[in-house]
């Protein structure tokens, strides 16, 4: 079937191949953060990465192949590097299936998988495997053994292979998902939310450094107001950070730069004047 020839679903009738996978991964790996910024984070290189692949989905310079791009290019998009291509693969496998009539199921998709990802992801690959690894490495290297950079290197190398794996095994079980088993796809993303907020707890808990410095004395006696919210609850005034922070985001009109600066600019005047304090 030519580009020219639609389905119904606005599709070629192209199958997605493994050489297709294998670019979508090469792409990923060398350029899937190269269009980040605070406004949409990820979502170019979202686009980005699997372009080639939405071109023989649609046909090239179609109606419908702007339809799909605006569409991925809508929502803000930010997940984990090491676990992105999850959510590409099943968004491929939709489309491959529904083509135009999917977009909205891949919108939903990946607003609801992408802030799970993004915690179970980093906290994983981004922080305790370079924490026990990297140790050991760089042990070894002050120790003058050589081999800790080669273990160094060879995980690395693992967790970009499984950053491929994952690609195929994620369009695999996509079709799955689209064609039997899409009564399991909401519990899919209702697990991936009970891990993902768990895990935002403790990256919270351990990540955000901020205290009350200020102790007032009242009728004499010096109040100690972050004994008092220790007391209460262990990290109130990180979690208490977050909770605004996530309040301005809910905002009309307020982004993720505007809240930036509304952050630093209290941080800065709160601890000149001696209210706060990094922790």
């Amino acid at each position: 079937m030519s580009s020219n020839e639609k389905l119904a679903n606005g599709t070629t009738g192209y199958k997605i191949t493994k050489d297709d996978l294998a670019q979508i991964n090469r792409r990923n790996l060398l350029g899937f953060q190269d269009g980040w910024n605070y406004e949409r984070m990820q979502h170019s290189g979202y686009l980005w990465i699997i372009l080639p692949t939405l071109r023989k989905l649609y046909g090239d310079g179609t109606p419908e192949l702007k339809e799909a791009c605006r569409a991925q290019c809508a929502p803000f998009f930010n997940t984990s590097n090491f676990l992105n291509t999850i959510i590409t693969g099943i968004d491929l496998a939709i489309e491959e299936e529904e083509g135009i009539e999917g977009l909205e199921a891949v919108a939903g998709l990946k607003t609801g998988l992408m802030g799970p990802l993004a915690s179970i992801g980093d906290s994983i690959f981004g922080s305790l495997l370079p924490t026990i690894f990297g140790a050991l490495a760089a042990n070894m290297a002050m120790n003058g053994n050589p081999l800790g950079i080669f273990i160094w290197v060879a995980v690395n190398i693992l967790v970009d292979w499984f950053r491929c794996k994952q690609t195929h095994m994620a369009y695999e079980q996509g079709m799955k998902l689209v064609t039997t088993m899409s009564d399991r796809l909401n519990a899919l993303t209702d697990a991936a939310s009970v891990m993902g907020v768990f895990m935002v707890g403790a990256l919270v808990a351990t990540n955000v450094g901020i205290v009350i410095a200020a102790k007032p004395v009242i009728g004499g006696v010096t109040v100690d107001l972050q004994n008092i919210c220790n007391m209460i609850c262990p990290k109130l005034v990180p979690a208490a950070l977050v909770g605004f922070v996530y309040w301005l985001l809910g905002k009309k009109g307020m982004t993720s730069t505007k809240a930036i600066f509304i952050v630093l600019v209290l941080s800065i005047a709160l601890g000149a004047f001696g209210i706060i304090c990094k922790g």
